[in-house]
């Protein structure tokens, strides 16, 4: 279907229509702008619903504009597609029928198919533009990651910002090369075979240049509290247009953007008591409204491990596609840093934990959190396993930290590498932040550019979320407002060169080759993997203090393409290769259906600290003394063992 943004500035035959929604306004008018002055005005009148229209002549794309609600201060489009002057200065018209697209025959990328690379556009490049990332799109195709996850580019104030304090959520962010750059970035990955996700943030908007009560209070509610204020209105008198405004830029992504996904953030602060549930309107809405044939994602960050989320509409849930899962995450960082601070102390970081974490596809299932101070999480096994988006770091679990620091930079290189295997051999979704797979060295920082005022709040408000880590360590907490915080923060790509990350790149690469090729990793289903607990050493039964280690199982369609990943996080693993597979043959899991594991002819496919891999503790698959085989993992390390070859 054809789609038209039906607020806005729409150019027209004629000239360019206007339509904005001011619903207790008395008279509303468009200022027309040249050289940063009003040179003309003209008057909208009621279109019914609360909005405004007129049709102004003999201008076109680029002119610039801005709304006057009853004779105040000219102010911003709520649905400008480009803020050139800043996000206080007037809007400026874009034809969208303006850019030539070459990517007519592109349809997307299926979920299952994807291994997800998250950026933020500001500090992939030195330049921080859409423009500057196009010439890396050949190194991420050949990485092997099928999307990019572009954090929210809605226009922010100042030149840098992690773009969750955006107030135009229609106008790609000037700083980084406006509406034009995108359209041009987007339509690149496409010829590379690269899908592209929006972040997209609908809980709020940021502190700074944010007008929409000018426009009508009834973009917010005093009924409904978020973390960042008043929640959107999505339940409450005109909720409807407001829903409307939000789903609107949804669909203005995919069909404007060409964007093969969204993902939507803290939908947990998306609070709706209505009878259809904002979430399930805008999926509805935003798949009916794409081509057959279209793969278009729709994932969402949300705490609360509600399963609703992922259930299709037509059974009562909101029709995501997948949902981040933050408590493998969890599990997985106490279990090689020991760290139990903040929510961290709801988890235990053990293999148990983490295998039930793992083969689920969240821990938290309606256990008490004592972080939340109630019950959290619903029972997750009816969704499919690529429903969890599971990652090892993220925007958020490197840049709240104090000092941004990545996870490379607090463990050992084998810990780094053992974990990001198991993270890659997993069914679940997987996702990677820029860098990590290079080990980088660069923190990725909190950082802003708000008016001095602001700017000082946020300092101090950042100093003083962390001020127990200051009194514990003498290391002040970098100023998110200074410009340094933001270029520290900026990805160096000579790196991948250099032989200490050009090892862990190499692991990267051949393990995201095997998740795409392998019959066993290619069967994401339930039935396909199971997940065991055991012990590391053959003499330490009955030790419940023993180290353990946890063996994941991967069917193919044929026994001989079964894969057995063992996992060790710390300590040595020693283990009779027979007796192993017993242990995971007479598993639960088997429970679910699966076939009986073959006879264990078993060969290293992969071993994590292959000195190829910057390894010096390679695994030995030995002769047992005539009585079979033992595997040993001197280090922390994964080893991948094929069935049958």
């Amino acid at each position: 279907m054809t789609w038209e943004l039906p607020i806005g500035a729409q150019v027209t035959p004629q000239g360019v229509r206007f339509r904005v929604w001011a619903p207790a306004a008395q008279e509303v008018a468009v200022a027309l702008f040249v050289d940063g002055r009003t040179e003309t005005t003209h008057q909208l009148t009621p279109a019914g619903g609360g909005y405004w229209q007129t049709e102004v002549p003999g201008i076109g794309a680029g002119a610039r504009y801005a709304y006057s609600i009853d004779g105040d201060d000219p102010r911003p489009d709520p649905a400008s597609r480009w803020q050139p002057d800043g996000v206080h200065g007037p809007s400026a018209v874009v034809d969208p029928s303006a850019f030539r697209w070459s990517d007519a025959a592109w349809q997307g990328i299926p979920r299952d198919d994807l291994v997800i690379y998250e950026v933020h556009v500001g500090t992939a490049t030195d330049e921080g533009t859409f423009e500057a990332l196009i010439p890396k799109l050949p190194y991420f195709k050949d990485l092997g990651v099928t999307a990019l996850e572009i954090m929210p580019i809605g226009d922010f104030p100042g030149h840098r910002n992690w773009g969750y304090d955006g107030v135009d959520l229609y106008a790609p962010a000037n700083s980084y090369g406006g509406p034009e750059g995108f359209k041009r970035l987007v339509d690149a990955a496409h010829a590379q075979g690269l899908a592209i996700i929006l972040d997209v943030v609908y809980n709020h908007f940021g502190p700074d240049g944010n007008y929409l009560r000018v426009f009508s209070s009834s973009y917010f509610t005093d009924r409904h509290h978020t973390p960042w204020g008043d929640a959107l209105n999505l339940d409450g008198p005109g909720s409807e247009a407001v829903r409307a405004f939000l789903i609107d830029n949804a669909l203005h992504w995919a069909h404007e953007y060409h964007v093969d996904g969204l993902r939507l953030d803290a939908t947990h602060a998306l609070i709706d008591d209505s009878p259809v549930h904002f979430l399930q309107q805008l999926t509805d809405t935003l798949r009916s409204s794409l081509a057959e044939g279209r793969h278009f994602v729709i994932t969402a960050e949300d705490e609360r491990n509600d399963a609703r989320l992922g259930r299709p509409t037509s059974q009562g849930g909101y029709g995501i596609d997948a949902i981040w899962a933050d408590d493998f995450h969890h599990e997985t960082r106490i279990a090689l840093t020991g760290e139990q601070s903040g929510y961290y102390a709801d988890y235990t970081g053990s293999t148990a934990d983490l295998a039930s974490t793992i083969r689920d596809g969240w821990f938290y299932q309606g256990q008490y959190s004592a972080t939340n101070k109630h019950n959290r999480g619903t029972k997750p096994q009816a969704l499919d396993l690529p429903q969890f988006v599971y990652c090892i770091q993220n925007h958020d679990q490197v840049g709240n930290r104090p000092l941004g620091d990545r996870l490379n930079h607090v463990v050992e290189p084998e810990a780094y590498r053992a974990l990001s295997a198991l993270l890659l051999l997993v069914p679940q979704t997987l996702l990677l932040f820029q860098g990590q797979e290079w080990a980088a060295s660069t923190p990725f920082m909190y950082f802003t550019d708000h008016n001095p005022e602001l700017g000082k709040l946020v300092t101090e408000g950042r100093r003083n979320e962390f001020e127990g880590f200051w009194r514990e360590t003498h290391i002040e907490v970098p100023d998110p407002q200074a410009p340094e915080t933001f270029e520290r923060s900026k990805l160096q790509w000579d790196e991948i060169e250099q032989p200490q990350h050009t090892d862990t790149l190499e692991l990267y690469r051949d393990l995201i080759r095997m998740r795409r090729t392998h019959p066993a990793l290619l069967r994401r289903d339930r039935r396909a993997l199971s997940v065991n607990v055991v012990p590391a050493l053959d003499d330490t039964a009955g030790n419940d203090n023993a180290a353990t280690g946890v063996v994941i199982r991967r069917q193919g369609a044929t026994p001989a393409d079964e894969l057995l990943i063992v996992v060790n996080l710390e300590g040595s693993f020693d283990r009779d290769v027979e007796q192993l597979v017993a242990e995971v043959k007479s598993g639960q899991e088997l429970a679910l259906g699966g076939q009986a594991l073959a006879a264990p002819k078993l060969n290293v496919l992969l071993d994590t600290n292959d000195r190829r891999f910057g390894g010096s503790l390679a695994a030995e698959l030995t002769d047992n003394e005539g009585r079979g085989r033992r595997l040993r993992l001197n280090a922390p390390g994964v080893v991948v063992l094929q069935v049958g070859q």
